[in-house]
């Protein structure tokens, strides 16, 4: 398929900040500094990520403005102001200052999406120590390994996830103490001996606090982030990230204060804290939050009842949303929505189409990392966007695409994806793996490990991470490519491509693809997708082999997870699989 420039919109029609201008042909540097001067910094010009998203509007106008619409698996419906949020991160500020925790600890959140778990990141930040939110779904031993690894001498959690770890918890000798939120009594069984129950200490703590003084390079938030072998490293930022995530909140997300944002990520992941938290509540907006899991009929009932403007989410949900068909969004009124944005892994240009038919405006993409802490590269509300691009760097970033010997490409040829260190919200090491930091920089240049190409306008193309790259018969094949023109065929619904080892052209390409609801995997189908794709691709990047599959293995972040396709393939060991989605 062809896929046309969608031209961007216009001013009236997605309100895009008109100040935006102001930024072209500035030096990336004076970028930040413009920024920064809108911030309520703390006295003595400190800091504080806390700070900056909840106390700043709770001591201004937005005292009473909601920040927080929960709604809850079970139904229940909570709202916080930023009034709410301050008097209730204070209270837990001083709950573990009152345990002895100080500046630079770490307080680890193993938790479902309630709002306590807000409430104890922000509180944790207040006192100046790191917080390390977890994802809820993850088993005993990715959460030993990680809080093994930080030395966190707090855990907050909730009944039924601290019993599923219980085995793991005596062989972590930092952790000190175990805060149990039971959220609206949910859970019968006692607490066990020794742990301290939530609403009992914050109970008894005092709502007036005094914020430690933070600087900008103080760490804030840690994130884990796996690789194909070893244990999963800890990316830590530090406080001055919200400059960034502020920021784009304003030029990519378009964020204005009268908005109603959701953010599907969950926080155990980057885009859950970075965008479902600091970004939206940095700029004053208010935010639903919804703890229950994905149902096409529900989500956009939410969106409906919520009247939710802005829409941050993830290309494998949209394509679960196109699995579900075009006929359950026409149920519900989704006239409220004015900017909908992606992110996890690439967005297929076949979603974007679809966006366009469905909700009436285009998706859009846009890149990052959990090491980069906030977005680098994006389609703008004030660009026009090229469906299978991932936009273009924003304001204040120089991203490259850099050959085998870290020169800069010609444009439109392919090489690594590079950014230049520098940019706020950058990750500031690798937990106790100072060498593995270091070797991620070269001559001058953040070097990704993601593959993609950039053409003459500046817009970048995503090819593949750099050990996803397939060489056949030295052509180099982009698996991105071979899986957006697999979801064109009416069948399938997700598509993931590997290189098989080939004794004559060195590897070949397999796809493993998904099918949409009605198909049934035939030999007759497998034919007809190759066919199809051998029409789309040159005959040495279309696949040889493909393989049916009830679901692709995931991320919780959504990301394919193409080296656990390969690696079982192949029958090579997994590595880390604590990210991987469950069905």
């Amino acid at each position: 398929m062809d896929y046309q420039t969608i031209k961007k919109p216009t001013v009236a029609d997605m309100k895009v900040r008109p100040n935006l201008v102001d930024f072209q042909g500035k030096p990336h540097g004076s970028v930040w500094d413009d920024i920064q001067k809108e911030l309520g910094w703390l006295p003595g010009g400190f800091l504080n990520m806390a700070y900056e998203c909840i106390d700043r509007h709770a001591e201004g106008a937005g005292k009473d403005r909601p920040a927080l619409l929960w709604e809850g698996k079970e139904g229940e419906k909570e709202t916080y102001t930023f009034g709410n949020l301050k008097e209730e991160s204070n209270k837990f500020a001083n709950v573990l200052k009152g345990l002895g925790i100080k500046k630079g600890d770490r307080v680890f959140m193993f938790m479902e999406r309630v709002p306590e778990l807000y409430i104890a990141i922000f509180g944790t930040l207040k006192v100046g120590a790191v917080c390390g939110p977890l994802f809820s779904a993850f088993g005993p031993d990715p959460v030993k390994d990680r809080l093994f690894d930080s030395g966190a001498r707090v855990l907050v959690t909730q009944p039924a996830l601290r019993r599923r770890i219980a085995d793991i918890l005596p062989d972590l000798p930092a952790l000190e103490h175990i805060i149990v939120v039971n959220k609206n009594q949910r859970d019968a069984q006692p607490f066990v001996k020794g742990d301290l129950n939530y609403a009992d200490l914050m109970a008894q703590a005092a709502p007036e606090l005094e914020i430690t003084p933070t600087s900008m390079y103080d760490y804030s938030v840690m994130h884990y982030t796996s690789g194909t072998t070893g244990k999963p490293k800890g990316a830590a930022h530090c406080h001055q990230a919200v400059v960034q995530q502020y920021a784009t909140g304003k030029w990519v997300l378009d964020f204005h204060q009268e908005d109603i944002y959701w953010c599907t990520a969950d926080p155990g992941w980057v885009t859950g804290t970075s965008y479902g938290m600091f970004a939206p509540w940095s700029n004053g907006v208010t935010q639903l939050i919804y703890e229950g899991g994905f149902k096409a009929a529900a989500w956009y009932e939410l969106i409906q009842r919520y009247g939710v403007t802005v829409w941050y989410t993830a290309p494998t949900a949209i394509r679960m949303l196109m699995k579900a068909g075009e006929e359950v969004p026409g149920r519900y009124d989704l006239s409220s929505l004015r900017h909908i944005n992606s992110v996890g892994e690439p967005l297929n240009p076949e979603a974007i189409v679809w966006g366009l038919k469905v909700f009436h405006q285009a998706i859009h993409d846009n890149w990052w990392q959990t090491e980069t802490g906030a977005m680098l590269i994006a389609n703008l509300p004030a660009m026009d966007v090229r469906p299978g691009s991932m936009g273009r760097p924003i304001p204040g970033i120089e991203a490259a695409i850099l050959d085998d010997g870290y020169e800069r490409a010609p444009a439109g040829v392919e090489g690594n994806l590079a950014i230049r260190p520098g940019w706020p919200s950058m990750f500031r090491t690798y937990w106790n793996n100072t060498d593995l930091y270091n070797s991620r920089f070269r001559k001058g240049w953040y070097i990704t490990g993601d593959r993609a190409r950039m053409d003459q306008d500046g817009y970048v193309w995503f090819v593949g991470r750099s050990d996803d790259v397939i060489n056949s018969a030295g052509h180099l094949v982009g698996p991105f490519e071979v899986e957006s023109v697999l979801i064109e065929h009416p069948a399938v619904v997700e598509a993931g491509v590997i290189g098989k080892p080939d004794p004559i052209a060195m590897e070949v390409v397999k796809a493993f693809v998904a099918l949409r609801d009605g198909y049934e995997p035939t030999e007759e189908l497998r034919r007809d997708i190759m066919a199809f794709a051998r029409k789309k691709l040159a005959a040495a990047v279309a696949p040889r082999e493909i393989d049916f599959l009830p679901s692709l293995p995931k991320t919780r972040s959504g990301k394919i997870m193409r080296r656990l396709l390969k690696a079982r393939e192949l029958g090579l060991p997994e590595g880390d699989t604590s990210t991987l989605e469950e069905d």
